[in-house]
């Protein structure tokens, strides 16, 4: 997987291409008039998409659409509806369309060497978005703009310490995880970081005691969870990898008699408002945000990489801790 700690700078330059193809649900959305990256032609870009599973997903994507428009750039749009098949020939049709750069939030972090080849064959360079991927070459992409998973995976551990204190909870803690899309960045990465600390400073009083996919949706949360409290009733804790699980979680847990944020600890990651909604409710105590707005961080990427400027390896968004104390304060100011 991609070592997201300690990279080198590449710089990349730009080949065109010609022709078209067809995608899985792809459109196009072409920024105002005008000429970009100092040059007489427009910047194309061709984005592909993870899916629209999440508030989350759906903010990220509002974000790079008009940071796109606003940066002045034609951008080629593909949602891959969460099937790496569909990114993948996404991906292909960018290429036959001769864009400028293409950037793509991985499904998975598996299987993307053939099709980056492509792209480098024809001198299109890759931006990765929000997700690494697993490659044999690491010049089959020049950047990635996202967050660090594993790190919200310690602080999500971190945090939770936090909230155990808040409510007086003594002794062993019993732990259910929903984790997201088997073999995505996120759930790998936040579960490890996550079990990193509680390996390190809580092997005697931690037990993740269940542990599933949810697959980032609210609708897989709240399934999961409700088998969750059939097989293991005295959870103490939810730790869910993102907001729309926990929300999910949190109408099995009302179903089945329960208090979310009392009976059961919930600590999620992301931060969108129906999260913070949540928390202001007091039904979810914590929660780790992962900035979803990489629009214009991605729009700044795109127009050095076109122009064969260097750019770091990994360039990495801003992001804070929530707790419920916080949540009514911090609310009006939620962007997404």
């Amino acid at each position: 997987m991609l070592n997201r700690r300690n990279f080198l700078t590449a710089a990349v330059g730009v080949v065109a291409a010609t022709g078209l193809t067809a995608c899985a649900k792809e459109d196009s959305s072409t920024g105002d008039s005008g000429s970009s990256g100092g040059g007489s032609k427009k910047i194309t870009l061709g984005f592909s998409q993870v899916g629209s599973e999440s508030g989350w997903r759906s903010a990220n994507t509002d974000s790079v659409k008009s940071a796109a428009k606003e940066a002045g750039y034609k951008l080629q749009f593909s949602d891959a509806q969460q099937k790496q098949e569909n990114q993948i020939s996404a991906i292909r049709s960018f290429i036959t369309q001769g864009v400028d750069v293409i950037a793509f939030s991985p499904v998975v972090v598996t299987g993307w060497d053939a099709v980056l080849k492509e792209a480098k064959a024809k001198k299109i360079p890759v931006v990765l978005t929000d997700r690494s991927v697993e490659t044999s070459d690491e010049s089959l992409f020049v950047t990635l703009v996202g967050s660090d998973f594993t790190d919200e995976g310690r602080r999500a551990a971190k945090i939770l310490e936090k909230v155990l204190e808040k409510a007086g909870h003594k002794g062993k803690v019993k732990i259910a995880q929903l984790e997201g899309t088997t073999g995505a960045a996120p759930a790998i990465e936040r579960a490890k970081g996550f079990k990193e600390v509680m390996d390190a400073e809580h092997k005697d009083d931690w037990e993740i005691v269940v542990s599933q996919t949810g697959e980032f949706t609210r609708a897989g949360g709240k399934q999961v969870m409700a088998a969750f409290l059939q097989s293991n009733p005295d959870i103490d804790v939810l730790f869910a990898h993102n907001d729309d699980m926990g929300i999910g979680a949190i109408q099995a847990i009302e179903a089945a008699g329960k208090k979310p944020g009392k009976d059961i600890l919930i600590v999620t990651v992301d931060g969108v408002k129906d999260g913070f909604i949540a928390m202001s409710e007091g039904k979810i105590n914590a929660i780790v945000e992962c900035n979803p707005l990489l629009g214009p961080q991605l729009m700044e990427v795109v127009e050095k990489v076109k122009n064969g400027e260097k750019v770091d390896r990994w360039i990495k968004t801003k992001e804070s801790d929530f707790m419920q104390d916080q949540a009514k304060d911090a609310l009006p100011t939620r962007k997404y």
